[in-house]
């Protein structure tokens, strides 16, 4: 087995992620150049090939800082990557060639983010799912599957005069200043705008919904799609506006343009179980999938947690709740490009 690097074998790489059945939307090989343009992250994306055969590719980025040392994710800020493989050879390889280059630039510890163990013996959290629902097939039969206070929610938002609008670069704006002040709120820094700019000059199929009450956007969701599925793994809305159910709204609006689009599955993202996230999709009929984040560690034995949940970065969440939002905004993409 010969691991290459992949500049020069787009193509290859490309062809062998569209036709592998375990693919995520977060394996193409367009997101290289989205984690370079908005972070400015080295990334080494590894082949396996036999010949002219390629059996996995490992898409992995190059992270460091002050705070958490030099480590390396596949993928880092998405919910989906790690090893995409045909053989159990071609995972060892590329854990190897991985293992190797961590070690030549002092990294503390590799994250793989999968759906299945790899089988590899590596150390692996659970703390973490994913929420899939299975469409029905047209709008009215998945309305009949909503239970009466879903529906009930969701003829709120309606008779709120709440609108909806669908885009690309025409909403960023909008999606933007919800989604920054939504994290400011959750005491997260905020990605860069460039982040999602990037996104959609990299695939013309993400979308942007916004639910707007009048002249203001009240909530907002960035929306990807992959094969069957379509995915909002970013989404916000303003609080003093929620009891309106604006979210509501947009998920519903969401899920009608995916069914009208021929999609089987909505994927609303990662939650900790027991969350007020998490039993927002539960409601929706969603059922949690659980993430296996495997790590190989260099030398320290305990996995690391960059997890906001971490009692040790209770202080600073709260500190950062009560920054102006002009503060928040101008200092989170500084911070949160070495958050994974």
């Amino acid at each position: 087995m010969v691991i290459v690097d992949a500049p020069g074998h787009e193509k290859e790489w490309e062809e062998y992620v569209s036709s592998h059945p375990q693919a995520y939307h977060y394996h193409q090989w367009r997101w290289k150049a989205i984690i370079e343009q908005a972070f400015g992250h080295s990334t080494r994306y590894l082949i396996a090939r036999e010949g002219e055969t390629v059996h996995g590719v490992l898409p992995l980025t190059l992270m460091s800082s002050w705070l958490f040392g030099r480590f390396m994710v596949s993928v880092p800020f998405v919910n989906y990557g790690g090893l995409l493989v045909s053989t159990s050879a071609a995972a060892k390889a590329l854990l190897e060639k991985a293992e190797a280059i961590a070690r030549e630039i002092g990294a503390r510890h590799i994250e793989l983010r999968h759906i299945k163990p790899v089988g590899l013996g590596l150390q692996s959290k659970h703390h973490k799912v994913t929420l899939l629902l299975q469409l029905a097939q047209d709008v009215e039969t998945q309305w009949k599957q909503f239970d009466c206070k879903l529906r009930n929610q969701i003829r709120k938002a309606e008779k709120s005069q709440l609108s909806t609008m669908l885009g690309r670069e025409d909403c960023l704006e909008a999606f933007y200043a919800v989604f920054a002040q939504t994290m400011r709120d959750l005491g997260t820094p905020v990605y860069g705008k460039s982040f999602f700019a990037s996104i959609l000059e990299q695939f013309p199929t993400a979308k942007i919904l916004l639910v707007n009450k009048e002249a203001a956007t009240v909530a907002a969701g960035f929306m990807v799609s992959f094969r069957d599925t379509v995915e909002v793994p970013w989404a916000g809305s303003l609080k003093e506006y929620r009891p309106l159910c604006p979210n509501m709204l947009l998920y519903w609006e969401a899920m009608k343009w995916a069914m009208q689009g021929g999609f089987q599955t909505f994927d609303f993202g990662r939650s900790t179980p027991g969350e007020g996230t998490y039993r927002f999709k539960l409601q929706w009929g969603a059922v949690p999938i659980p993430l296996v984040w495997e790590y190989w560690m260099a030398n320290q034995k305990k996995m690391p947690d960059l997890s906001p949940k971490n009692p040790k970065y209770q202080v600073a969440i709260n500190l950062w709740k009560q920054l102006p939002l002009a503060v928040a905004n101008q200092l989170g993409p500084v911070i949160v490009k070495n958050i994974p």
